[in-house]
């Protein structure tokens, strides 16, 4: 792993910067104000902190109203725009896939100096850990029972059967599947392009240099920014709202119910409290930075992931587990073109799946997916653009099924096999009590359902750290590295707001939140496609122009210097030989 934070890398600084960086003066984060701990840009910081403070103030001030607002926009937003954002992400599917797999794939993250900052196996917990862990454990169990009842219209099942539980897996599937990946990875990708290959700032800002050029770093520029914010910010809050639901509930079913030791209360001020502690917690590791914090949480939520999945693949209905896995699969693929442009429109029946899921889904994914891809774009350097999107796009995606099949399957299989407990436990108390009840049917369902709690709780905290290094990039005009005072504020900030919207409205006003800032970022994003391609074209064009191949020929006659191109011979990769292979020595 590097142990620099130098976005172009070592090598780089002539090659690099030389040949494929824009002709500019401008440094990330240039115009900066630096004071009392802080290094913040002096428009997009103040601006920020100071629309987030009216609405946290007209949000309080609103009371129960606010509750009633929250559930018009919802509503109104997913009935009017719901046909945009289903036809949006299909765009973005389609566009990753494209710069996967045509000649752009070859082209190296960082240039082709570049070299990884982290092992594959960081890489990939990093980037699951900030993608959707909260999400896969408060839905991975509610969300296929909720079909399991009410089975999607396009599927035509009956509610109750076997049919409705492959309805309700594939449904689930297609909601975790690769549409949202996809958006991350478009996302991640065009900021790590724009930042390690062109030398700009980490900031949504930068991924419109190819039509905007130095206006990047004026009003166009900062409104591009401000609204990657309140996106990141909403849609991060709606992911601890959720979790600390959880975690609420979880506390309370281990405790009370499933021990009879302790009666935890559960409700919106214990989850506020619980908010609090946490956030705690999340603002010491966030001070610890990147290596110190962040990485060490992402690898241990992956060992605690794998122990909980392995624990009821091993006790649960191991056999009906990888059949509903397969079978799932199945479905989700054969119908993955109709369901990703299934409006609903045109059947009455629809059951609410477009607007209350689909469309909360994709806006959630899109409001999430500055956090997200800015996240993924700060460790991927040095990947090819090929080697990014298949790891972003596919093994997440793959992962995610498998895990909805443990514990949806395991739902399926209690349900239609078993004593339906935790089917009726979730019709009594609600989505946050699902997973808790699941565990209970199947042997240390204490010991699991702890684990599942502390589970939470860490992807909790890693949310809260990633985002908060996020919005650091984005108020400190793009700089890598922000003041741990910084850093700390935003996890502090990021907690209080998630507050607010449980206290002003509850999950619907966190479904709202995510969806509302999603609708003008997809705008931005549908425009980011084909910005990337710009860059990547003239990427491209760089790599096979004359100039670079004269470059290439001096290069290729030093004795300390290996080069390695594809079977264009367009040059994938530069590297120093080390002093055994220049020599001819073992």
């Amino acid at each position: 792993m590097a142990d620099s934070d130098d976005p172009t890398g070592d090598m780089s600084d002539g090659l690099q910067v030389e040949l494929f960086h824009p002709e500019s003066d401008r440094e990330p984060g240039d115009t900066n104000i630096q004071a009392a701990g802080f290094d913040i840009h002096p428009v997009v910081f103040p601006v920020a902190l100071a629309i987030i403070a009216l609405f946290i103030a007209v949000t309080i001030l609103l009371g129960d109203t606010a509750a009633s607002a929250y559930t018009w926009l919802f509503n109104t937003i997913g009935d009017t725009f719901g046909w945009f954002y289903l036809l949006a992400v299909n765009v973005f599917i389609v566009t990753l896939l494209y710069f996967a797999f045509s000649k752009y794939g070859k082209i190296k993250i960082g240039g082709v100096e570049a070299e990884k900052e982290f092992s594959d196996f960081s890489w990939m917990a990093m980037l699951f850990s900030a993608g959707m862990g909260i999400g896969l454990m408060f839905f991975s169990v509610s969300e296929p029972l909720y079909y399991f009842q009410n089975p999607p219209s396009f599927f035509g099942a009956e509610a109750g059967t076997g049919g409705a539980a492959a309805a309700a897996m594939a449904q689930t599937f297609f909601h975790w599947g690769f549409h949202p990946w996809a958006v991350y990875g478009l996302v991640g990708l065009g900021l790590a392009f724009f930042s390690f290959n062109r030398g700009l700032p980490l900031t949504f800002r930068s991924i419109f240099w190819p039509l905007l050029g130095e206006r990047i770093y004026g009003w166009p520029g900062h409104i591009i920014d401000l609204v990657t914010v309140f996106a990141t910010l909403f849609g991060l809050s709606t992911s601890l709202g959720l979790g600390v639901a959880q975690v609420n509930t979880g506390l309370s079913y281990v405790g009370g119910d499933m021990l009879g030791a302790v009666s935890v209360p559960t409700g919106t001020w214990p989850q506020v409290a619980l908010i609090a502690g946490i956030t705690l917690i999340a603002t010491l590791s966030v001070a610890a930075g990147l290596d110190g914090g962040v990485k060490r949480l992402s690898t241990l939520n992956l060992y605690l992931m794998f122990a909980l999945l392995g624990f009821l693949v091993i006790v649960g209905p191991t056999v009906y587990i990888f059949g509903t896995w397969v079978e799932g699969l199945g479905a989700y693929f054969g119908n993955i073109l109709a369901l990703g442009f299934f409006t609903g429109t045109l059947n009455e029946a629809a059951n609410g799946t477009p607007t209350a899921w689909t469309v909360f889904y994709w806006g959630w994914w899109i409001a999430w997916s500055p956090f997200v891809g800015m996240f993924i774009a700060r460790i991927s350097k040095g990947r090819s653009v090929r080697e990014f999107v298949l790891g972003v796009l596919f093994l997440p995606s793959l992962f995610s099924t498998l895990w909805l099949s443990v514990f949806g399957g395991s739902a399926m299989f209690n349900s239609l096999m078993g004593n339906g407990q935790a089917l009726a436990t979730y019709n009594e108390v609600g989505q946050t009590v699902a997973m808790f009840a699941l565990l209970e049917q199947f042997p240390l369902g204490v010991v699991s359902g702890l684990l599942a709690t502390l589970l939470v709780i860490t992807f909790f905290v890693t949310s809260s750290d990633s985002g908060s290094l996020v919005i650091d990039h984005l108020t400190s005009g793009g700089k890598h590295d922000v003041p741990r005072t910084q850093r700390i504020f935003w996890a502090l900030t990021e907690g209080l707001v998630a507050s607010i919207l449980l206290i002003g409205g509850g999950l619907t006003a966190l479904q709202t939140a995510a969806i509302t800032t999603g609708l003008p970022f997809a705008l931005i994003l549908c425009l980011m496609c084909y910005t990337v391609y710009l860059g990547l074209d003239n990427e491209y064009q760089i790599l096979e122009s004359e100039e670079f191949a004269e470059t290439i020929q001096d290069l290729s006659e030093r004795d300390d210097m290996d080069i390695v191109t594809a079977g264009d011979e367009m040059v994938t990769d530069i590297s120093e030989r080390s002093d055994d292979a220049a020599t001819g020595t073992d």
